[in-house]
Order: C-alpha cells, then structure tokens, then sequence
C-alpha cells in the first residue's frame, strides 16, 4: 500500500482485553470516559489510543466523528436490506463507547425508518448523549423510539415550511434547504450554537457520505468484519473519481477489536471551519 508522507500507518493494536459491558464492581471505562470529559489530566493508557484523539478538535471548538460499519466487500446491509449485526459484539461496544463520548448523536431519517435505532449508551457506562435525526419532509413518526421520552435531548432537524409533528419535548430546528437537502455545515452551526461540541455522525451510509463529501468530518471510523456479503447496500457513497491516484489520501491508525478491525481516519486535514459551540457540555 503507497502512502503520502503525511500518512501515518499504526500497526493493529487488540482491545478486546479491555471490559466490554458494565460491571458492578469498578469500570475503567467509567473512569475513563469521566477523565476523558474533564479535559484536564492525561487520559488512561486503555483507550487513549482509539479515543484520545476525539478529545479536542485541531480545526476549531468542534469533533465531529462518523461511523461506518461493513463487511470485507465494502457492505453495510445484504441486498435485502438486514444489516443486524455486520460486526461483531466488540465492534457493538466500540459504537456505545463513542455515543458515551460525545454530545450529540445524528442520524438521517432513512435510519431512523428503517432501523428504528434506540441511540442510547446502553452496552457500557456513560452519559446519554441528545438524540439528533435530520428530517427534511417531516416522514418520522411520533413513536419512533429516539424520541422516547426519557429525559434526554431530542431534535429534529427539518427544511423551513415542513410540515412535522413529533411528541412534546422534542425540538424542531428548521433550516434552509438546496434541491431538498439540508447542507451539513448549516447543522452542525444549529446543534453548535446550542452548545454541542462532540458529535457522531451515526448513519446510515447516505448521511455520513454527505457529512465526508462537504469535508465536515474530523474522523471516519470505519469498522470491518471479516464477512463478505456480495450483493448489498454500500458503506460510503461519493462522487466518482476518474483517475485512482486523484483520491485523497489520510493518516489512518488501525485497531484490532477482537473480529473487527477498526479504521480510525484523520480528516482534519480537509475539514472546514465550523465555529464553536455556544457552551461545552
């Protein structure tokens, strides 16, 4: 594999030792990710690697992460469209661990019907992150369980004159839109202007592909299992290129996650300037 000087090529490196669900004794993970929101001492050995990066941004105020689940062939759902689960237990736990991380969680519409995705930390210790779905037709229903009451932040982002009728508590964000979509800068100054600092960019393919094409993304975390599924919806979806060595090239650290393998992709370099948010949570 050619690399570019600027790219760094970190050899796998296992995580599966470390816990992969609560414990009722003491969670390391719970220590660290309380460290890890302080901000102000060195973060622990155990996932410093993986995590540390998504610390503090190095374009602005703001990190933004996407995350992308696929097989071997580059495929997030077989033909059908069942998607339930690619990876693995461990790769699972990766996903709760950055939703504990992280501010807000944003997902496209499609997901939400689709998947009907509860966005909680539930697999290990943390805080619950507010709950983010971009709708610009106003098409999810009141009942979709990430507008579960439960105390969390709620927000659908939809295009100005939609008509949408989620539950009470759920807050409406209504943002101008270009042939029907929602550019990805103008939400993430929405979600920033209200204090959200951390964001992952959950799903599905379409969403993330958008958030990477507007150079929005400050991480790409793609996790790969080792299964291979031919016929089946692709994982990132972007504009063609002509030539292969016109595409991009990135730093890139590689983690071994039991059966997975995770692919932890610097796009600082790219992203765009987005602001700040109004308040660090």
């Amino acid at each position: 594999m050619s690399t570019q000087p600027n790219s760094v090529f970190v050899a796998c490196v296992p995580i599966a030792n470390f816990p992969t669900s609560k414990s009722a004794s003491s969670d390391p993970w719970e220590e660290f990710s309380n460290i890890f929101r302080r901000g102000q001492q060195p973060l622990p050995h155990a996932w410093a690697n993986v995590f540390g990066p998504l610390r503090r941004g190095t374009v602005d105020d703001l990190v933004i992460v996407g995350q992308i689940g696929q097989s071997l062939d580059g495929r997030i759902a077989t033909e059908s469209g069942h998607s339930k689960y690619i990876n693995g237990p461990a790769g699972l736990v990766h996903l709760h661990r950055l939703r504990a991380l992280m501010d807000a969680i944003v997902v496209g519409v499609g997901t939400a019907l689709a998947d009907d995705p509860q966005l909680t930390v539930r697999r290990v210790a943390g805080p619950q992150p507010a709950r983010v779905v971009i709708d610009p037709k106003g098409r999810l229903g009141a009942d979709a369980r990430m507008f579960a009451d439960d105390g969390v932040w709620r927000v659908l982002i939809t295009a100005q004159g939609a008509r949408c009728a989620p539950p009470s508590g759920v807050e409406i964000i209504a943002l101008p839109t270009t042939d029907g979509q929602i550019a990805p800068s103008a939400i993430l100054a929405a979600l920033a202007g209200r204090g959200m600092r951390r964001m992952l960019i959950e799903g599905g393919a379409n969403t993330v592909s958008r958030f990477l094409a507007a150079g929005c993304l400050d991480r790409l975390h793609v996790i790969v299992a080792p299964i291979i599924l031919g016929a089946g919806g692709p994982g990132l979806i972007l504009p063609s290129l002509e030539r292969a060595d016109q595409a991009p090239r990135m730093p890139i650290r590689v983690h071994k996650i039991e059966d997975d393998v995770l692919f932890d992709c610097d796009l600082s370099p790219q992203r765009v300037a987005l602001g700040v948010a109004k308040k660090s949570t």
